[in-house]
């Protein structure tokens, strides 16, 4: 956790209303830090549905082998989240921490350990002593209240330097019913499925099945479309909770995704997952540029993706928009070594809305003094016109600056 805030944090926090059916509480269990929260425990009414995706790495931790498992229950009781320890690349040893963890919270919560959902982030490689949780949680479940989700976002944050929530409210058949997001993430951040750890709340009544389509769904263009280094964490995990207490003032229960009562829900939940998704690229460990790269007129959609991507991830391109420095070549260079169909003479290039290269060459109006001073702002946007289809696509990224190396060098230390 960084003690200065990211020049690019939000301006405003949002009021996170309660959500009927969640208590939160968050303790100091010297998970690896002092005088800090390093876990989180969230206790759900019983009926509470589960949804979760998870990052692709052939490396996982021990706590997305769990969820995965108990996944396939569909209901859940209790969240426990800790920062500091990634329980991740510790065996078996990790695997016990992660079953008596989820003891401990069973007991707590008074449920069955199949609806105990865990996630841990921090130092990957180094044991997680779950004992430190024994009597820790027990404390947490008596006193979790429902309501203050900011605290409970401080409390899993690792080298954040800001708390990441936010909120939506939306009429679902005759309720109002709320979504409640956060979010943890800065560095190692790639999203194959998820972003590092990110929960999402309702009191919607929607079945399991409807709600792992809409949240698989939903990350494609939000988290999946997210990338600050270009590294894919051996811990995303995105979970989202249904208490389906809005039932009670008049909500429909869900049970398919195309049930048209279910648009404008679907419309905020994704607006939910969007911001968060968005406050993770703003909070990119050391960046003072947040980069929008639009890449259009590609063969397909998903060709557009490769491509942005691969600018977004160019340490060549981000350390260029560091410097203030409207370098379309790497950005050329990083829409060549994409392996996408591209016809460097039909290639068009602007930054902040100024054209800076046309079909394949400067463009003739090009004018250095007015470019440089565009990349002066603290956001900058990039986009590629490569002139063969309707394909079209938009990520998010950051600047690279001697920061991300310093906080890199620095995090085991």
């Amino acid at each position: 956790m960084s003690s200065s805030v990211s020049p690019l944090a939000p301006t405003t926090v949002p009021d996170m209303p309660v959500i009927a059916g969640v208590r939160l509480a968050t303790a100091e269990a010297g998970i690896r830090y002092k005088n800090r929260t390093d876990v989180l425990l969230a206790v759900m009414d019983k009926g509470t549905a589960v949804a979760g995706v998870f990052t692709k790495s052939k490396c996982p931790s021990a706590p997305v082998e769990w969820c995965r498992a108990k996944l396939k229950g569909g209901k859940a009781r209790a969240l426990v989240v800790n920062s500091g320890n990634a329980n991740a690349f510790t065996g078996k040893t990790g695997r016990a921490s992660t079953a008596l963890t989820a003891k401990i919270a069973a007991k707590a919560v008074g449920c069955s350990e199949s609806e105990i959902f865990l996630a841990s982030t921090g130092v990957i490689g180094e044991p997680l002593d779950a004992t430190k949780f024994d009597g820790v949680l027990g404390r947490l479940a008596e006193t979790a209240e429902p309501g203050d989700y900011l605290a409970a976002a401080k409390a899993i944050m690792t080298t954040d330097t800001f708390p990441k929530v936010a909120t939506a409210t939306v009429k679902l058949g005759k309720a109002r019913v709320t979504i409640n997001g956060m979010a943890k993430g800065a560095g190692m951040i790639a999203p194959d499925m998820a972003t590092m750890l990110s929960f999402i709340f309702t009191d919607a009544p929607i079945a399991p099945a409807a709600l792992q389509a809409l949240l698989k769904a939903g990350v494609e263009d939000t988290f999946n479309a997210v990338t600050i280094d270009g590294d894919t964490s051996t811990s995303d995990t995105l979970l989202a909770f249904a208490t389906g207490a809005a039932a009670e003032h008049g909500a429909p229960k869900i049970s398919r995704t195309s049930d048209p009562r279910l648009k404008a829900f679907v419309k905020a939940f994704n607006q939910v997952l969007a911001n968060l998704a968005e406050q993770v690229a703003r909070d990119g460990e050391g960046a003072r540029k947040l980069v929008e790269i639009i890449v259009e007129g590609a063969k397909t959609k998903a060709s557009a993706r490769k491509i942005a991507m691969s600018i977004a991830n160019s340490p060549l391109v981000k350390t260029a928009i560091a410097g203030e420095d409207a370098n379309w070549g790497r950005v050329v260079m990083a829409v060549g070594k994409a392996g996408e169909p591209a016809d460097r003479d039909k290639l068009s290039i602007s930054f902040n809305g100024i054209r800076v290269a046309k079909n394949g060459a400067r463009d003739p109006s090009y004018d250095e003094a007015q470019v440089s001073d565009a990349m002066k702002a603290p956001e900058i946007a990039i986009k590629v016109s490569l002139g063969l289809g309707k394909g079209r696509d938009r990520v998010l990224t950051c600047d690279l600056t001697k920061e991300y190396v310093a906080i890199n060098g620095d995090y085991r230390s």
